[in-house]
């Protein structure tokens, strides 16, 4: 059935490419012009994706539409569905905020999955005005009663594409999640280095550390050390820039995204990012050259 299910999401993909594209484009203009709003509904302020936490309100509460259906609680059915659609409005909301820095197929699948969502939110609105245009204290009407089955069925199909999201293209999970700490103190090889044999100063160098890579920068005989890879979506931060943060310490900029993070700890400081970056201790190793390991938490 997975396989199945997996053609069906693909076999969207002529109406799902183009659509994203449109939609990305306005989502990404808006988003990116109140970066303080984006990472507001990121989550990055709560070092979690706000959308994975919002989401299962709104199931939870337009499922019980249908059991105070049943039961013979036509009032309380239709508080629940008022109720869970401002949650559906509110998680719509945040995930159009990570929607703003997604690519690829993940980008083609949370297409697929807002486009279901909003079309369970029209299905539910619909229902909503069923609902208030019967006598007061009357059972639903067998069509408003259907409406939110039907309606839940689209949600439920939207919840499945967006877990696909997530635990199939890995949109919004940290890259360096199943990373290990590590306290052993290992060889440093830059890339580059100056004619003296010196790291190049004012800008991000890439840098090897046994089977990682990282980005360093110089600031006198100070060397700072990030993991290259960008926590948020993957992409190399020693192709990034150097920027000036608050109080002007140095921080890298991805070149992906734009997500920034402060080189002395690896503390995100702006999104879309989420999550911190690892910062990793460099010193001068016996004999010349570098060593490095990682800083703890």
């Amino acid at each position: 059935m997975a396989r199945w299910l997996v053609r069906v999401m693909d076999a969207q993909r002529p109406w799902v490419h183009p659509l994203g594209e449109v939609v990305h484009r306005i989502d990404h203009a808006v988003f990116h012009a109140m970066p303080s709003v984006r990472d507001l509904l990121n989550g990055r302020w709560l070092g979690h994706p706000i959308h994975a936490v919002l989401t299962d309100a709104p199931i939870g509460i337009l499922f019980l539409v249908i059991v105070l259906d049943v039961v013979g609680q036509p009032a309380a059915a239709g508080w629940a569905l008022a109720i869970g659609v401002l949650a559906m409005a509110g998680a719509a909301l945040a995930g159009y905020a990570d929607y703003a820095d997604t690519d690829g197929l993940a980008r083609e699948r949370a297409t697929l999955h807002s486009t279901l969502m909003v079309v369970a939110l029209v299905l539910y609105v619909v229902d909503g005005l069923l609902r208030l245009g019967g006598p007061a204290g009357a059972p639903a009407s067998t069509a408003a009663v259907g409406l939110s089955v039907i309606a839940f069925l689209v949600l439920a199909a939207g919840g499945f594409v967006g877990g696909d999201v997530v635990y199939v293209t890995g949109n919004m999970v940290d890259r360096h999640a199943f990373r290990g700490a590590g306290t052993k103190w290992i060889g440093l090889e830059p890339a580059e280095t100056a004619a003296d044999g010196s790291i190049p100063e004012g800008r991000p160098i890439r840098a090897r550390l046994g089977t990682n890579s990282l980005v360093l920068i110089r600031n006198g005989e100070t060397i700072l050390a990030l993991h290259d890879t960008c926590a948020h979506a993957g992409c190399s931060l020693s192709d990034g820039t150097i920027v000036a943060l608050d109080g002007g310490v140095a921080g890298v900029e991805c070149s992906c995204h734009g997500s920034r993070f402060r080189f002395a700890d690896g503390r995100v400081v702006r999104g879309p990012s989420v999550y911190d970056q690892p910062a990793y201790e460099v010193r001068p190793r016996d004999g010349g050259g570098w060593e490095a390991r990682r800083s703890a938490s």
